[in-house]
């Protein structure tokens, strides 16, 4: 999991990066079941700049936003999935309901989204130089595939 990383180690990675004159990417999400709409974001994200951060929701973090029943995975499988991926260069899991701060300490050029977003919803829009929108996968969500696998249980 040499991608996985704390914020304190990201920040002086990613300071070094800047210098070389690297365009930093960041997202977040829960990434709780990785779908095919999840890797679109991410691959679209990656494309926007040289280096793509992915901030993780903490299973705290989860409960807070999608309640007790999740996540279905724990933040450091979730963590290792999503570090996997080609186009993630780096993850960091947050506590906090919004990456607010890990925004603020790492200081990104650009914030990518999933087109579910209002880009005036898009925490952090007002601290970077641009803020993109990817326009979603219909019939892919997280919910709906945990929802789908409740109902064929009954």
């Amino acid at each position: 999991m040499a991608k996985v990383k704390k914020l304190n180690e990201l920040k002086k990675i990613l300071d070094k990066l800047k210098k070389e004159g690297k365009k930093i990417v960041f997202t977040n999400g829960c990434f709780d079941l990785i779908h095919p709409g999840h890797i679109k974001v991410l691959k679209e994200a990656k494309r926007k700049g040289d280096i793509l951060v992915v901030g993780l929701n903490s299973d705290k973090s989860v409960r807070k936003i999608k309640g007790p029943q999740r996540p279905i995975l724990d933040e450091k499988t979730r963590a290792r999935v999503v570090s996997a991926l080609e186009d993630v260069d780096f993850v960091v899991i947050f506590n906090q309901p919004t990456p607010l701060n890990l925004i603020k300490t790492i200081k990104p050029h650009c914030l990518v989204k999933g087109s579910d977003w209002k880009k005036k919803d898009i925490v952090g829009r007002d601290l970077v130089k641009k803020v993109f929108t990817v326009k979603i996968l219909k019939g892919y969500s997280t919910t709906e595939i945990v929802n789908k696998i409740k109902r064929s249980g009954n």
